[in-house]
C-alpha cells in the first residue's frame, strides 16, 4: 500500500471515530475529554506537527541555498522570483474576485439571525513592518521561524558561495550533503503522518461534530465549495494553459501532500512534504522548487483569500450593511496584500482577516461568528494554499526549462510504499 492510501484510510477512520464520539456524548465525559481527546490524541497530532515544524527552517534554508548555488546564472533567479512573485499574486487576486462575486450574488448571510459573538482582537503585523523584517538577523529570524527574512539571506549567501572560488565550493559540497541527511529525516517522519492524521481528525471530530456547522450552513458551504472549485478548476485550468501540462496527473500527484496539509493545517509545516512532492514526484528542478515553495508558503494564501472574501461579504450582510464597489475592491488590494505577511500557521487568516474588516469599516465583532467553524475551512484552505504552491511551481519551472517531463508522466515517480 502507498503512504498516500494509507494516511487517506486513517484520515477518515479517524473522522469517523471523532464523529462517533461526538454523537455519542462520550466527548463530554470526564475522562474521555481529559485522557483521550485533550490527551493521547491531541498529543500524537501534536508531536507530529511540531515534528514537521522542526524541520522547516532546516530544509527551507539549505535547499535554498542549495537551489541558489545550481542556478545556471544568477539573473535566472530574478526571473524566478518576478516569476513566482507575480502568479503567487494573479491566483490570490483571482480567488477574491471569485469569492467576493460569488458571496454577493447568492447573499450570503442575509436574513440569518445569528447573535453576535464577542471577539477579542490579536494585533496584526503593519505591512511596513512586514517590509522591514525581511532583512533580520538570521539566527533570530531562524528562532522565530521568519520565513521571509530567512529565504532573503539564504539567497544572498548562496549566490555569495557562487561568487567566492574554492572557499565557496567547499561550503557548497557540504550543505549538498547537509541537504541529504535532512531529505532523508523528512522521509522518517512521514512514515507515522497516518498516526498523526488519525489522532489530529478524530479530536477535532469529537470536539466539533456536525452541530457546530448547522448554524452557519450558508457560510460554511459557500467557503468550502469556492475552495474545492478554486482547487479542481481555476488551478488546473492555469496549469493547462500556461504550461500545458496533464491537470489530472497533477491532482494526483498532489493527493499526498493534500492530505498533510489538511492535517496539520499549516502550510509552513506542510514544507518539507510540498518540496518533496515537486521534486520527486512532479518533476520539477530543486533549483526552482527551493525557492518558490518556501516563498508560496509565506504569501500565497488563495484559501485564506476566499474566506476572507466570503467572510466580509457574510458579515456586512449579517449586520446589514451594504458594501460598495469601492469598498469591494479594498477588500481585493487589502486581502491580497495581507497575504503577503501571513504565517503559514493554523487560523493565521483570522488575524488578517480583521484587518481587512477595519479597513472597510465592518465589525470585527462578526469574526467571533465564524470562529467556532474555522478549523474545519482552516484545514481545507490550507490544502488548497498548498496545492496553489505546487501549481505555480510547476508552471515557473516548465517556463525556465527546469521541468523534469518524464517524472511528470509516470505514475510510479517519487512513490514511498509502506
Amino acid at each position: 500500500m502507498t503512504l498516500t492510501k494509507k494516511i487517506i484510510i486513517f484520515m477518515l477512520a479517524g473522522a469517523a471515530l471523532g464523529l462517533a464520539l461526538n454523537f455519542t456524548g462520550l466527548n463530554n465525559n470526564e475522562f474521555m475529554n481529559t485522557y483521550v481527546v485533550g490527551g493521547f490524541l491531541h498529543v500524537i497530532g501534536k508531536l507530529f506537527i511540531l515534528s514537521l515544524k522542526m524541520m522547516v527552517v532546516p530544509l527551507v534554508f539549505v535547499s535554498l541555498f542549495c537551489g541558489t548555488t545550481a542556478l545556471r546564472e544568477p539573473s535566472m533567479l530574478g526571473s524566478i522570483g518576478g516569476r513566482t512573485l507575480m502568479f503567487y499574486l494573479m491566483t490570490t487576486a483571482i480567488a477574491l474576485v471569485i469569492a467576493l462575486s460569488f458571496a454577493t450574488l447568492i447573499g450570503v448571510g442575509q436574513g440569518s439571525e445569528i447573535a453576535p459573538v464577542a471577539y477579542v482582537a490579536k494585533e496584526g503585523k503593519a505591512f511596513v513592518d512586514v517590509i522591514l523584517s525581511i532583512i533580520d538577523n538570521p539566527f533570530k529570524a531562524m528562532a522565530e521561524g521568519n520565513m521571509l527574512a530567512i529565504i532573503v539571506f539564504a539567497i544572498i549567501l548562496g549566490l555569495s558561495a557562487t561568487m567566492a572560488g574554492k572557499a565557496g565550493e567547499d561550503v557548497i559540497d557540504f550543505f549538498k550533503a547537509f541537504n541529504e541527511v535532512i531529505m532523508k529525516m523528512v522521509m522518517l517522519i512521514m512514515h507515522f503522518a497516518p498516526y498523526a492524521v488519525f489522532a489530529i481528525l478524530a479530536k477535532v471530530c469529537a470536539e466539533l461534530g456536525i452541530g457546530a456547522i448547522q448554524d452557519l450552513a450558508g457560510y460554511f458551504f459557500t467557503v468550502l465549495g469556492l475552495l474545492f472549485f478554486h482547487a479542481l478548476v481555476i488551478y488546473p485550468l492555469l496549469l493547462k494553459l500556461l504550461s500545458g501540462l496533464n491537470p489530472v496527473t497533477f491532482l494526483k500527484k498532489m493527493e499526498g501532500a493534500v492530505t498533510f496539509a489538511f492535517g496539520t493545517s499549516s502550510s509552513n509545516a506542510t514544507i518539507p512534504v510540498t518540496l518533496r512532492t515537486v521534486t520527486e514526484r512532479l518533476g520539477v528542478n530543486r533549483s526552482v522548487a527551493s525557492f518558490t515553495i518556501p516563498f508560496g508558503a509565506t504569501i500565497n494564501m488563495d484559501g485564506t483569500a476566499i474566506m476572507q472574501g466570503v467572510a466580509c461579504v457574510f458579515i456586512a450582510n449579517l449586520y446589514g450593511v451594504d458594501l460598495t464597489t469601492t469598498q469591494l475592491l479594498t477588500v481585493v488590494l487589502m486581502a491580497t496584500m495581507a497575504s503577503i505577511g501571513s504565517a503559514g500557521v493554523p487560523s493565521a487568516g483570522l488575524v488578517m482577516l480583521q484587518g481587512v474588516l477595519l479597513q472597510v469599516g465592518l465589525p470585527i465583532e462578526g469574526i467571533g461568528i465564524i470562529l467556532g467553524i474555522d478549523r474545519l475551512l482552516d484545514m481545507t484552505r490550507t490544502a488548497v494554499n498548498i496545492t496553489g504552491d505546487a501549481a505555480v511551481t510547476c508552471i515557473v519551472a516548465k517556463s525556465q526549462g527546469q521541468f523534469n517531463q518524464a517524472v511528470y508522466d509516470d505514475p510510479e515517480a517519487g512513490v514511498i510504499r509502506e
